[in-house]
């Protein structure tokens, strides 16, 4: 049969189910240059508008799956588990986490992307790092994991290849959002990493693509039927995102934060959602969870989070001097009644700290530390946050727009749950 671009692109515009065929030749074309960017970034956008079932769903996480390889693991009775994070403004998690399951036993082949939107990527916090490498060669990533227990790359050019050039277009097209997108594209990578066991944190509120508690139990519910489906054993947590996660947002200040929360300090809802996710994937897994919170305080998940730096050619020591800080005044009493998180990514990103066009270079050096939280009292004149940046006129744009984002009323809020439920 004939293959007709604009009949599948209208075709869904339609709000009609697409055949596994049509799919699978799409993805295919896609990969090999023959069906363009301008179509694919329109068929994204009328998936985006009109959505995809189970099946068109977890026919398209399969065709990325299959238009590249998977990785090959000894077979030694290792368990190789990962995690990943649907985005979030302050998200580090996953910088935390690969050691200290690797602490456990179990290997950790994480395979990351970068920045989508507002939120930043963790792909992008590491290479805050002088040298440190998210290229990894497929024979590189085998010998790091074997070596160290665990290690965060890029996808290579062969592992999902469809989803890296899907990634970049979606970020810049608008349509980020989209349940069966972000459903294809994490598990297609997390499935080439040929995985035992998978947990997904899932982010709904102001920060987050998934605005409402209920779309985030829709895309929970789609990565978990749709990693069952394909032979994963897939878990999901549902968290908040209606504020930052921890203080920093940044690349660097983010890995900053990271290393005070391996010495034993640094904000405690990172290290609650750390742990918490943890033992979910142990569990998944079957590997009882132990000594987690010795792991953190004793220093050995450090020890292997340097092993891992240095492994992928990165100096811990050589770490920049962050940007120029600026505070951020109260200007009024009263308590912190909310805080619009998106748009805090998008002064991060106003400062250069993010992408507006797929060929943006990052200011590993820019961002922000929140100091509130939401239910705080404050003051006038006490500080909210921290702007590092050296551009004063940037500096003065920012501290406007955090000043809007940080919402202080009269009336203490009720505490926002960091879990609300798992699947």
């Amino acid at each position: 049969m004939a293959f007709h671009p604009a009949q599948i692109i209208a075709r869904k515009r339609d709000g009609k189910a697409l055949e596994d065929d049509q799919i699978r030749e799409v993805i295919d074309r896609f990969r090999d240059g023959t069906f363009p960017e301008y179509q694919m970034a329109a068929l994204a956008m009328a998936i985006f508008l009109q959505g995809m079932d189970a099946r068109e769903t977890t026919t398209l996480t399969r065709s990325m799956l299959e238009s590249g390889s998977t990785l090959d693991w000894p077979q030694d009775g290792s368990l190789y588990v990962d995690k990943h994070s649907t985005g979030g403004i302050g998200d580090k998690v996953s910088l935390l986490l690969a050691p200290l399951l690797a602490c456990q036993g179990v290997r950790v082949p994480m395979i990351s992307g970068r920045g989508l939107g507002p939120t930043g990527g963790t792909l992008d916090k590491l290479e805050s790092i002088p040298g440190f490498r998210t290229d990894l060669s497929e024979a590189e990533i085998q010998q790091v994991v074997g070596d160290v227990g665990c290690m965060i790359t890029g996808a290579t050019d062969s592992l999902a290849p469809a989803d890296r050039k899907l990634y970049a277009l979606r970020d810049v097209t608008g349509t980020v959002p989209s349940i069966p997108l972000i459903t294809a594209s994490i598990l297609s990578k997390k499935l080439a990493a040929n995985l035992d066991a998978l947990v997904l944190d899932v982010k709904w509120g102001s920060g987050a693509f998934m605005k409402t508690s209920d779309q985030a139990r829709s895309l929970a519910d789609s990565l978990v039927t749709t990693g069952t489906q394909l032979g994963l054993a897939t878990t999901a947590l549902i968290s908040d995102m209606n504020q930052p996660l921890g203080r920093a947002v940044g690349n660097l200040l983010e890995v900053l934060e990271v290393l005070d929360l391996l010495k034993g300090e640094g904000p405690g809802d990172v290290r609650d959602l750390t742990l918490r996710l943890a033992e979910e994937v142990l569990k998944k897994a079957g590997r009882p969870a132990e000594s987690l919170e010795e792991d953190l305080a004793s220093g050995r998940a450090m020890e292997r989070f340097e092993q891992m730096v240095r492994a992928q050619g990165g100096n811990l020591e050589a770490l920049p001097e962050p940007a120029e800080p600026g505070e951020v005044l109260s200007t009024s009493a009263g308590y912190v009644g909310s805080i619009a998180s998106e748009q805090l990514g998008h002064v991060v990103i106003s400062l250069g700290g993010g992408r507006q066009v797929m060929s943006d270079a990052i200011d590993p050096l820019v961002g922000m530390e929140i100091l509130v939280r939401v239910g705080d009292r404050v003051e006038p004149g006490q500080p909210l946050a921290r702007i590092y940046t050296d551009d004063g006129d940037a500096r003065t744009a920012a501290n406007a727009a955090v000043q809007k984002a940080i919402a202080i009323g009269e009336i203490a809020p009720a505490p926002l749950p960091l879990v609300i439920e798992s699947s």
